[in-house]
Parts: structure tokens; sequence; C-alpha cells
């Protein structure tokens, strides 16, 4: 009796724990509709002016509250440190150099592949209603089925009843054009921000105009704070927190001079918070309201949304989700690496390539001649910028502030964690041999797998593979790796170099010669062995711009003043591509320390040239700069 009664309270005991762990189970796989997410994106801001990543930022309670159901994202990179360029990376989840869609406001806008589509067209077929408020500046032909609604009057509350959605609110008041304020402003107008609560950095003078200047910019963040803040309350009286996902960050860097438009830390190291909502705590691997030091950039952002949608990422994808099913903590904390490029900022060309592992930040200058305060109109129309630029001219620069107006290191590596502002290059101290070899390394392995095109001019490819980037990269995957072998002369001593730096600029192939040019304008004096040859190539090369880059060796080696001869080639160009890239190497001469000048007749032009705003900012600058 007492064996038989053990029996059944046993028995009773196991059914208990049956259908304890089944009503478990039915809870925990109870179905749930897919989740909201919502992107709340704010113009030209880097993670350096805000409380909460840098104690020499502003507090932002608004975005800091994200965090307390959520996770703060303290590696989180653009790809681009422009709009354009950023937001094609964004939309596509796709690196740039690989579709062509780097290239600031492209002159031609790229077309998509047929493997490759803008993400929220994903989210329409799988249901959701697709809105955004109001920015795009993509650099691609936007096809029909990427927004339901993309205007200013966009908003979540124009979709069916219980439809999940996606938005997009863009905030712009932390734009470049809000620092484009006047000189009788700086004593004029109070800003909330004092000008002694923040320290300026190193690579800027410290003046009374950049203090100002970082016054009123934080001054600007501290009201998009408010802006995003009256968003997230708008979604809580919707009664929608609770289901959805609140992604903020930054659309690149930040604005202060040598951020936005160039690859250090302050242009691509972005904020990032993501609110995960309660109903859907399952799709984070991250403890919620803790830091995640993983690296995560904005290639990641289309596979993320994706998968937190439940939607197969597509394979063309560069990126990887870090959040939403089959993620991990283990495998997002261990992330520890980022790519980024850049090109054509507005009339402004440069190739520059940078990989960051851990704390180190490897930067690939192709052409490092071609120094960072190198004249932008937009950038310019910045008081700070132009004070700077005045301050080098009379020499009351240090060391690290003057490096902004003078030719670069071909390489350049730094330890952004003891040097956020990136003015100790590393690259020739031999402690840090290994490191600049490993990460050297890292950044073929990009360049060499997508492959990279810009190792064709702009204007050549928007002939020969706008209509097909991927296709046009493949298909000349050995050349541009040739181009690539090239360029990475100026990397070895000049002796050994010179040998092939000679069979390239007799090369059949256009580019293999346009490389070799570049390359011996990089070396400077080192080259002067082939001034003879060159010379020849100014007069008698069969591309233009080869010419024009014979021209420039001239100027830059041979302390000849060869800018009518390149306007003499610009008046012969038919593309405004080819006339902007011609535009930038006569703008180097002029803004170098030699200080060339020339008179011109770009009467010569054809209008269709000089009606591009890019090409007619450098125009009347050269114009001007008589």
């Amino acid at each position: 009796m007492k064996i038989q009664s053990f029996f059944i309270c046993q028995t009773m005991l196991l059914v208990i724990v049956i259908l304890s762990s089944c009503s478990s189970t039915r809870a925990y796989d109870k179905k749930l509709p897919p989740p909201n997410i919502v992107w709340l994106v704010s113009e030209d801001n880097s993670m350096h002016y805000m409380k909460m990543f840098n104690d020499n930022g502003i507090a932002t309670p608004n975005i800091e509250s994200l965090s307390d159901q959520g996770l703060i994202y303290t590696r989180a990179f653009s790809n681009a440190a422009v709009c354009s360029a950023a937001r094609s990376t964004i939309i596509s989840g796709s690196y740039g150099p690989r579709l062509a869609s780097h290239y600031h406001r492209n002159i031609e806008k790229v077309s998509l592949s047929n493997t490759t589509e803008m993400f929220p067209a994903y989210l329409k077929r799988a249901g959701y209603y697709t809105s955004n408020n109001s920015k795009e500046d993509y650099n691609f032909k936007k096809p029909d089925n990427v927004w339901d609604d993309s205007s200013k009057k966009a908003s979540w509350k124009n979709r069916a009843e219980n439809q999940p959605f996606f938005h997009v609110f863009n905030m712009g008041v932390t734009h470049e054009s809000g620092l484009h304020f006047k000189k009788e402003d700086v004593d004029n107008k109070k800003t909330i921000t004092n000008l002694d609560a923040f320290t300026v950095q190193p690579n800027h003078p410290n003046t009374h105009l950049f203090k100002y200047t970082n016054a009123v910019y934080r001054d600007k963040t501290i009201q998009m704070d408010t802006e995003l803040g009256k968003v997230v309350q708008q979604l809580k009286e919707d009664g929608l927190y609770d289901n959805t996902f609140i992604f903020y960050y930054g659309d690149h860097g930040g604005v202060l001079p040598g951020s936005k438009g160039y690859i250090y830390e302050t242009g691509l190291h972005v904020p990032m918070v993501v609110h995960v909502p309660k109903n859907y705590k399952h799709l984070a691997p991250n403890k919620l309201g803790s830091k995640v030091e993983g690296f995560v950039s904005f290639v990641d952002l289309a596979p993320t949304v994706l998968n937190l949608a439940g939607i197969k990422i597509p394979e063309g994808m560069d990126g990887k989700p870090f959040l939403g099913k089959s993620i991990t903590a283990e495998d997002v904390n261990n992330r520890d690496e980022t790519f980024s490029y850049a090109d054509r900022f507005d009339e402004k060309y440069d190739m520059v390539r940078a990989v960051r592992k851990g704390k180190y930040k490897y930067i690939r200058n192709y052409q490092p001649f071609n120094f960072d305060g190198l004249m932008n109109v937009y950038r310019y129309k910045q008081l700070a910028y132009q004070e700077w630029a005045e301050l080098y001219k009379s020499g009351k620069l240090n060391k690290i502030q003057s490096r902004f107006f003078e030719p670069k290191s071909p390489e350049m590596l730094f330890d952004v964690e003891k040097d956020p502002y990136e003015t100790n290059n590393l690259v020739l101290d031999p402690e840090y041999k290994d490191e600049v070899l490993k990460l050297r390394e890292r950044l073929d392995f990009y360049i060499g797998s997508m492959p990279d095109l810009s190792f064709y001019p702009e204007y050549y490819l928007i002939d020969n593979a706008f209509d097909n980037p991927e296709k046009f990269g493949q298909d000349h995957k050995s050349d541009i790796l040739r181009y690539k072998n090239i360029a990475d002369l100026n990397l070895l001593n000049f002796d050994e170099a010179k040998p092939l730096i000679e069979k390239a600029l007799n090369s059949n192939d256009t580019w293999d010669r346009y490389w070799a040019l570049i390359v011996c304008s990089s070396f400077g004096q080192e080259s002067i062995s082939f001034t003879s040859k060159i010379k020849e190539m100014a007069i008698h090369d069969k591309e233009g711009i080869n010419r024009v880059r014979a021209y420039e060796y001239m100027g830059l080696v041979l302390n000849e003043n060869t800018l009518n001869n390149m306007a003499d080639v610009l008046y012969k160009s038919k593309s405004k591509a080819e006339a902007l890239l011609i535009l930038n190497s006569m703008a180097l001469l002029t803004d170098s320390n030699l200080g060339y000048r020339a008179k011109y007749n770009f009467e010569q032009l054809p209008k269709s040239i000089k009606q591009n705003t890019d090409v007619k900012n450098r125009l009347d600058y050269l114009d001007n700069s008589n």
C-alpha cells in the first residue's frame, strides 16, 4: 500500500512537472506579431560630443532614457563620413566602393543590380508599412517599391490597422549648415553651453571662435535631443512603445572642422542607442541597460532590421545583424573591426581607406599629396575652417594643428584609445610594425574581395560601370587588383619600387600609367629620375587625365607652374566628372604652399559642364584666387 501510494504520488508529481513544462513552452512560443521598428536619425553627430559616450560632451537626457530598457553601442561606426555615401551604405546593406555609391552626391545615380535592393522593399513585401520623414540622399536610382510614404508628412499613423511598421524620422537641427553663422553672431549671440564647459580638441586651435563653434554645436545637440524626446513620447501615447524597437544614431560623424568629410574617428564614430521593447526582449542578445562594446557599422543596419522582422537576409548584403534571432551576446561582443572609405566630397577628391580593429586604426592615403585642408566651398562656409586656414598661413599653429594643411603619410596608424583625435602617427615606430602589417593585410582583404571600383576614376565608372557596377567589378577584378598593386608601390622604398614604376609608366593600359603617375607624385623628389618620361606623357599621353596627372607631378615635384597646361586639358573635357577631377588637381596646386596662380578662360567650357554646382564652385574659387 505504501509502495502503491508512493508510485501514485510520483506519477502525480511527474504529470504536474510535464504540464508545467508544457505551459511554459506555450507561453514562450506564443505567436507574436512582427515588432515595429523606428529609426531616429540625427544629422552630423559623432559620439565625441555627447556626455553618455564622452566626458567632453553635452547631456542628452532623452537619448539616455532609451537605454533604460535598451542597449548603448559604444563602438558604432559609419562606413563613410558624409550623408549620401553613408545613407547609400545603410539603404543597401553593402559597401559603397563595391557598388560605386560612395561618391558624395553622385554626378550620375548608380543602378542597382538584380541581386541588390534597398532593404525597405523586403519589409514591404513581408507586410510592413514603410515610411520615411523625410531625407533620403541616396546615390542610387530609386525604384518605386521602397517606401509607402517618403515625405515631410510621413508617419506610422497612416498604416492599416495592426499593420507592423518601419519608420525613419530624420532630425536636421545638428546639420553642418547650423554652424554657418556670421561673424557678428560670435559677439552678439549667447550660447546655452558655457564656453568653458568643455576642452577644445588638440588638433584645433584653442581660440574664442573655436570655443564658440563648439558651444553652438552642443546647443544644436540639445535641441536635437528635445526633438527626439517628442517622437518617443508620441510612440508612448499611441500605445506602441512596448512593441517598438527604437534606434537612435547619428548619420555619420560630427561637423567641427576635420570631421565630416574625413575618415577620422570624429567623422565616423557615431552615437547609437537601441530601445528594446519589453514584449521582444528575447530578440536582444545583450543584457538590457548595458553597454555593448562589440563593433557595429552602418552596413549592418539593414540586415539587423530584416532579422528583427523575421525576414531572410539577402546573400548580396555585406553586413551582418547584431539583433534578432540566432544572434548571441558572445558573437556581438567579439566583433572588433570596421571598414571605412572616403573619395569625393562635393568638389574635393581624395581616395582614403581605413580599417579599425580593436584600439588600432589604420588609414591608407592613396593620394597623400591631397592634403585634408584642400578647398571645399561648403566646408569653408564655416568660420572656424576659415580661421584655421588663416592661422596656418600666418604660421600660428603648432605641429599637430598644422597637419590638416600638409601632405599626408601614405599609411597612418593610431592607437585611438590613447589618442582619440589621431594626432600621433605610429606607422614608422618599429614597435608597431606587426600591427601595421596586420591591418594593411585586412585592408587588402576588403579591397580585393569587393573589388574596390575606385581604382578607376569616377568619370570612367559613370560611362562604363554605373549600369551594373557589381558585374563591372567582377569582370575587371584582375585589372583592379593590378592597379591596386601599382598604387601600393609607394609603400616600398623607392629603389625597390623603381623598376615596377617604370614598367607601369610605359604600359599600354591607361590606368596602369595613371596610378604610376600618382605614385611618382607621392614619392616626390625621390622619383626625379622619371622627369623626362613624365614630361613626355604630359604632352603625348592619349588620356587627358593622365596628362593632368603628369602636370600635377611637375607642379608638386619640379616646382613648375603648370596650371595653364592643366586648364588647356580642362577646356577639351566633355564630362562633368572628368572636369571636376582636373579641377581638383588645379585647386591642389593653387592651395599648396607653392602658391601657384594663373589666368583662365573658363568660358571655353561647355555650359552643360559649367552648370554643375561642384564644377561651378571650383571655377569660381580658381577665378577668385587670382
